[in-house]
């Protein structure tokens, strides 16, 4: 005697493929909750980025909010790896961060 699985444990139900070909309701909302925490992350990208622009290059604090923004981005590169997305040129571009947030990342 031979048995089967149920249908919701078939191999395209496994990999995250409906029967109608598209993505099951707990892929659709995985891929949700990457995009709110790539925003997230992202959001706290420009907070990082924009106190380091407002201290001066003197100022005391620099030190500390250059290793705030250096862990942002740290964490923001992951989150993208994690997308999906390996180049990050457009986004160093777009948030325009600074080389000298990029050398402590070793990226330079």
């Amino acid at each position: 005697m031979s048995l089967r699985p149920p249908s919701r444990y078939s191999g395209d139900a496994l990999a995250g493929r409906s029967s109608s070909g598209g993505l099951n309701p707990l892929d659709h909302e995985i891929a949700g909750e990457k995009a709110a925490s790539l925003g997230r992350a992202g959001a706290r990208v420009e907070r990082a980025l924009r106190r380091l622009g407002e201290a001066g290059k003197e100022s005391p604090q620099r030190p500390a909010l250059l290793r705030d923004a250096a862990d942002a981005v740290y964490v923001y590169f992951i989150q993208r790896e994690l997308c999906g997305m390996r180049r990050h040129n457009d986004a160093i571009r777009d948030y325009a961060i600074p080389a000298e947030v990029l050398a402590r990342l070793g990226s330079m």
